[in-house]
């Protein structure tokens, strides 16, 4: 009677070992499965450079009129109108 619950025991052991097994397995494809990343990357970087405007407009806005003025009072120096 107790080789026959040894015997089970170490079925279940056993079991148990390659359940485990199949289940870092599993886990190890889900976890270095990349199919789809880019898209994710992407939509990140978006959001990032969408915020980085957002925060500095007042900064951009004084840069591009900047450099707008520059290249009119260039263009009036260059044709002289």
């Amino acid at each position: 009677m107790k080789t026959k619950v040894t015997n089970k025991l170490r079925k279940i052991e056993e079991g148990m070992i390659i359940l485990k097994h199949k289940a870092l397995g599993m886990l190890s494809d889900f976890v270095n499965d990349e199919s789809g990343m880019g898209t994710v990357e992407v939509i990140l970087i978006i959001v990032v450079l969408i915020g980085l405007v957002i925060v500095f407009k007042q900064q951009i806005d004084g840069l591009v009129e900047n450099i707008f003025k520059t290249i009119k009072s260039d263009t009036k120096s260059i044709t002289g109108m």
